[in-house]
């Protein structure tokens, strides 16, 4: 197992700098299993995360996460670079996802959701920060709201407003892990957003606190509802 971790060499051994993916990546093709264990540490954290925004269970985010360590092990001796190592791993764990979903249909006779296209683009505005303890609390609760509506939109849907909304994920990348054209992941997108606030409705007065006296000017309900779809990574 090697322990180095800086370049140069030392009596005539190599001594490895494994502080980049690409180097780690070379390492693996060449038969260094410990450069695959760095690569796992290094992600493994981020892995999980995401399963868990796309699942809502821990132990389903676990199986998510080993599943996709082991695809990731299995192909990563073809990967070309083409993109960087984490946009090919979100990839990855969205694809275990769309997997995992699937057998869950399967297993429970019902259709897995099929994606489908919308008309224009809607930014979200970025919210502003609170710092009292009744805004954590109203912050906490909405973010709480807001995952439970995440989990009932479609597949797909959910992947799009999770890795764009919560992972900051720019179109660019999200066009490369979900392998889609860069229009057709703003349309996918605008779509899920129309589909979260129609989930979000019933909550209308819980977000609409947001336009309480702490801001100088009070905001529309729906510009609150649309702000608080960014909060929940706070909640974290």
């Amino acid at each position: 197992m090697h322990t180095g971790a800086h370049a140069g060499t030392r009596e005539g051994m190599h001594i490895y700098d494994y502080s980049t993916d690409a180097v780690l990546i070379e390492r693996f093709k060449e038969g260094d299993e410990f450069a695959f264990d760095l690569l796992v540490r290094r992600y493994e954290q981020k892995v999980y995360q995401l399963a868990y925004r796309l699942t809502n269970n821990p132990d389903d985010a676990a199986d998510i996460t080993a599943e996709a360590f082991l695809r990731m092990y299995n192909s990563l001796k073809r990967f070309r670079g083409e993109a960087q190592l984490s946009t090919w791993l979100y990839r990855v764990v969205s694809n275990v996802f769309f997997d995992f979903r699937k057998r869950e249909a399967r297993h429970q006779h019902l259709p897995l959701e099929v994606p489908d296209e919308d008309e224009e683009l809607v930014e979200l505005p970025v919210p502003d920060e609170s710092v009292d303890i009744l805004g954590h609390a109203l912050q906490a609760e909405q973010s709480r709201v807001l995952m439970e509506a995440i989990q009932k939109l479609p597949e797909y849907q959910r992947v799009m407003v999770i890795l764009f909304h919560i992972e900051e994920r720019p179109y660019e990348e999200i066009a490369q892990i979900m392998d889609l054209p860069l229009g057709t992941v703003k349309s996918r997108l605008n779509r899920a957003r129309n589909a979260l606030r129609q989930l979000l409705e019933p909550y209308r007065e819980l977000f609409e606190a947001e336009s309480c006296p702490t801001t100088e000017e009070p905001q529309e309900a729906d510009d609150a509802l649309r702000a608080s779809q960014e909060r929940v990574e706070r909640a974290d």
